[in-house]
């Protein structure tokens, strides 16, 4: 059995008792937009604050910070706080 399932919004109207049956279950369903994930829908009191580090990894690795934050810790490398 699968510990999760996926299902768009337009079957997620058509399956609604299906999808509360498997959360029930305790799996999680991702609700999906044009096959793209948007949501998590989890049992009530089994969700995690904290992501496992694999999870965190491929929620991060298409996303990039500002560009000039680089430069700017390139920069202050080194430095403290107490140095201009």
């Amino acid at each position: 059995m699968l510990s999760h399932m996926m299902v768009g919004v337009r079957e997620l109207r058509n399956r609604t008792s299906q999808v509360i049956d498997a959360v029930r279950t305790g799996r999680r369903v991702i609700l999906t937009v044009h096959g793209e994930p948007v949501a998590d829908i989890v049992p009530h009191g089994l969700r995690s604050r904290w992501l496992m580090g694999d999870q965190l990894h491929r929620d991060l690795a298409g996303r990039a910070a500002d560009p000039a934050l680089r430069e700017d810790l390139e920069r202050l490398a080194g430095h403290t706080l107490d140095e201009s």
